[in-house]
């Protein structure tokens, strides 16, 4: 396993732009793949969505995908072991809801994660107030527990949402849900600057990155960006692992010139 923090903030220290690519977990036959080319192509870390039936935080697009992966049998236990089987050779965060940790348990949740090798979990749905009996066996297990933090998140919560976060702290771009966007906006800078007052942990904004533009644009305060829908919605469009590996490369290139 490849401990997340350790990794994005070494990168960071090297002054690297950080890029995290987001990809459905059994969305299509050939998700393993593209997760692969996606790490070839210049991604610090892959986050993989578990799929699951009221994804609360997830646009249309997520959606799709994630009725695409229940729809061909796609499993919580099924997407960990395949990424297991991967072998990926940057850090894998998985991006789940809490109905499928309770169901799995805590403990069983945690260590199957650290079994497959996935170093991180984000789980939108559980806020900090009710964190502490999956945060204690994620903790045990060393898989990192991702928080969330929104531009309506009132500062001393973002203190305290930022003391609890490892991994990186998740900068919410917009309120809404996930989906690509034609601009950004101000809360970006707003609330990335909001987590930086409190925290040196590495700061990556996700929920509207869409083009390799706003990627360079959001890293101007940001240490690095989150990139779902835009990428999904290729590999629903049947670009498979080439189209990623090329959409990936593009963000990455303007991240490095950026």
């Amino acid at each position: 396993m490849i401990a997340l923090e350790p990794w994005l903030r070494a990168r960071r220290s090297a002054g690297r732009k950080l890029l995290v690519a987001y990809v459905m977990g059994g969305m299509c036959e050939d998700w393993v793949e593209s997760v692969q080319a996606i790490a070839a192509a210049g991604a610090d870390a892959v986050e993989i969505g578990i799929p699951f039936s009221d994804p609360m935080m997830d646009g249309p697009v997520i959606q799709q995908a994630g009725v695409h992966a229940l729809d061909r049998g796609a499993t919580p236990a099924q997407v960990i072991d395949d990424v297991a089987a991967a072998k990926l050779e940057v850090p894998v965060a998985v991006m789940t809801y809490y109905n499928i940790v309770f169901r799995a348990g805590h403990r069983r949740m945690a260590k199957s994660l650290r079994a497959a090798g996935i170093g991180a979990a984000i789980v939108p749905d559980l806020p900090l107030e009710e964190l502490g009996q999956w945060a204690e066996a994620a903790d045990a297990a060393e898989v990192a527990t991702v928080l969330l933090v929104a531009p309506s998140t009132p500062p001393a919560r973002v203190r305290r949402i930022c003391a609890r976060s490892r991994g990186f702290v998740y900068a919410v771009a917009r309120m809404g849900v996930t989906g690509e966007r034609e601009t950004l906006g101000h809360e970006t800078t707003d609330v990335v600057r909001r987590v930086q007052e409190v925290t040196d942990a590495p700061v990556c904004v996700g929920v509207g990155v869409s083009t390799p533009a706003q990627a360079r644009a959001a890293c101007e305060v940001a240490d690095g960006v989150i990139v779902g829908s835009a990428l999904v919605r290729r590999l629903l469009e049947g670009g498979g692992p080439d189209a990623a590996a090329e959409f990936v490369g593009e963000l990455r290139e303007a991240l490095d010139v950026g």
